[in-house]
């Protein structure tokens, strides 16, 4: 036999290593795949078996035995059954046969021999969608049968690998087989023939049907869902997401995140802050992930913030006219369009309301006849809040007119409207408020006090009613704070004296309803105890007057509602005092008469 024949199996046994690595490269990278496995695997198809051996035998009659390299037998077909009991593991039954050549030669060759086997062993499967590399290791039994010799069967095993193409579900193309085959053989005496030994290889390709088997795996799946779906602003959304054919022996994990909003969180349920949200809609998505390479899915949601809008309200009065002193019921109609709770509150121009729900009583004592305007607000609960006002009118009737009183009580009544009590400029101050009051308007006072309390016995419902007033001169805040102190200061003179408080009312007009320079003229002009010369010079100086005039305090009688005179205490011994538009002594301006 040439050199080069006996060389052949030699590199066909070292391409058997190379194809192992082959194998364990696509095993690599099918590892971490997942594939359902199938219960059993049916595989046929062609064998090519190359013995790498010599055969060693002695011919009948023959004296020395014969050696010769056995050929590579490319007549084959191989055949295989398995049974998986899992993903990767399976037990296999195998059977390949390699026919002789048939040829007719004398003497007969000896170089010439089928070989066939029948072995069982356990084959591991690294599957994937489209590789399936798997290794085996197969015990059986070898049969040898050279041309020359008789057969003999043997114990053998093969190790090796393949490589299957999954060309479906069912089927797939065995692209090859390799497997390193060992088993030998005695033809002769074994003293004088050597042992044949099979360290050969076998290659096959076919088609490998699988039936059984679990289904394909169901890829994970998730569901998120917000509640409730459509808020305002401020108002949490809670965000929950489902997951289904995860693995079950895995730990789930969350990871939200959003469009325009901010969410976190990587449990199954998060909290979602809408505080400063403009009115749209916004998205939240949550991706699940088990750890596994295929263990991962993602969903979304989405939730509206809705425009906001104002509460409503109208509202009205019950009775709308009332006598002074009398009570009006307000009653509010309010509505929130997008169901807010809401709240109400109350305020009135003149007398007193009261309130805080959908009804409030408005009370009108010590309020002037004319119209009160009610201001009816209601507010929502969101922050900050969304309101609404409307008003409603209150007309206050003057009281009717008393029936003609007794002769005490008529004088009682004219000299408690005698005078309007008046202070020098600038008086109180901040710092004395208990100042101002000059000893000539003390003295008004208390008679106003002595005569006040014998009037209650006839009218106990009676209310003496200050108003305080200030000139033009200084801001609204300091005259507003000036007159207001000037009713309190005429107000705790009349409680000294034994006025209850309650009894009084004050009110505090600032420079409001101040007497315009046309009213002191005809004041100055009415006054029967100036004379004309007296008149004349207090009109070159009409500014300073009407400055004097309009620092006093009104005095009105609740009952009849009659007001102090506005007559000028032009003949008061500390008259200086009053009128100087300093607040200091100086000459007057006219000439005081004299006593008779």
């Amino acid at each position: 036999m040439s050199s080069q024949s006996k060389s052949h199996p030699g590199r066909v046994l070292a391409m058997l290593p190379a194809m192992i690595a082959i194998l364990c490269t696509f095993t690599t990278l099918a590892a971490a795949q997942d594939q359902p496995a199938p219960k059993w695997e049916l595989y046929g198809g062609y064998s090519f078996f190359h013995p790498g051996a010599d055969v060693h035998g002695q011919l009948p009659g023959a004296l020395l035995p014969l050696s010769s390299r056995l050929e590579a037998n490319p007549r084959g077909a191989g055949a295989s059954l398995t049974y998986d009991f899992n993903h990767w593991f399976g037990w296999t039954l195998d059977t390949s046969t390699h026919w002789g050549s048939g040829e007719a030669s004398v003497p007969r060759r000896i170089d010439d021999a089928a070989f066939s086997n029948l072995s069982m062993g356990p084959k591991v499967t690294f599957r994937s969608n489209h590789f399936s590399p798997f290794l085996e290791v197969l015990v059986g039994d070898h049969r040898l049968m050279p041309d020359a010799f008789h057969d003999i069967d043997k114990l053998g095993f093969m190790f090796g690998g393949g490589l299957d193409i999954n060309l479906s579900r069912h089927v797939a193309l065995r692209l090859i087989r390799a497997d390193y085959v060992y088993s030998n053989y005695q033809y002769g005496a074994a003293a004088v023939t050597p042992r044949t030994e099979i360290r050969g290889v076998r290659l096959q390709a076919g088609l490998n049907f699988m039936f059984g088997g679990g289904a394909p795996p169901v890829p994970p799946t998730a569901a998120c869902s917000v509640q409730p779906i459509e808020v305002f602003a401020g108002e949490p959304v809670t965000a929950t997401a489902s997951g289904s054919n995860f693995n079950p022996k895995r730990t789930v994990k969350y990871d939200w995140n959003g469009t325009g909003v901010k969410v976190a969180g990587s449990d199954a349920s998060t909290q979602i802050d809408t505080t400063g949200l403009q009115p749209g809609s916004y998205a939240v998505a949550a991706n699940l992930n088990d750890g596994s390479k295929h263990g991962f899915a993602s969903c979304s949601a989405r939730f509206t913030v809705k425009e906001p809008h104002p509460p409503v309200i109208s509202c009205s009065a019950a009775p709308a006219s009332v006598r002074t002193g009398g009570t009006s019921t307000i009653n509010s109609n309010a509505s929130s369009p997008d169901g807010r709770r809401l709240t109400y509150n109350y305020t009135a121009s003149a007398g007193e309301i009261s309130g805080n729900g959908d009804t409030a009583a408005l009370n009108t004592r010590g309020a002037q006849p004319g119209h009160i305007t009610v201001t009816c607000n209601v507010s929502d609960d969101r922050n900050p809040p969304l309101s609404a006002s409307s008003t409603t009118m209150v007309n206050v009737e003057a009281p009717p007119p008393p029936p003609a009183p007794a002769p005490e009580i008529k004088q009682l009544e004219t000299r408690l409207a005698l005078h309007s009590i008046y202070f020098p400029t600038a008086r109180p101050t901040a710092d004395n408020p208990a100042g101002g009051l000059v000893d000539s308007q003390a003295e008004i006072l208390k008679n106003l006090a002595e005569d006040f309390k014998k009037y209650l016995k006839y009218r106990p419902d009676a209310h003496l009613i200050l108003g305080g007033h200030a000139d033009v001169r200084g801001s609204e805040e300091y005259n507003k704070a000036l007159t207001e102190r000037r009713v309190e200061r005429t107000k705790s003179f009349l409680v000294e004296h034994g006025v209850l408080a309650t009894s009084i009312d004050t009110r505090s007009f600032g420079k409001d309803d101040n007497l315009n320079a046309e009213q002191v003229k005809e004041q100055i002009a009415q006054n029967p105890e100036l004379t004309p010369g007296e008149r004349q010079q207090m009109l070159k100086n009409l500014l300073v007057m009407v400055l004097a005039n309009n620092r006093r305090v009104d005095v009105t009688l609740s009952t009849t509602g009659q007001q102090s005179v506005r007559g000028y205490p032009f003949n008061a011994k500390d008259y200086l005092a009053l009128i100087n538009p300093k607040g200091v002594e100086k000459k007057p301006l006219v000439k005081k008469k004299p006593k008779r």
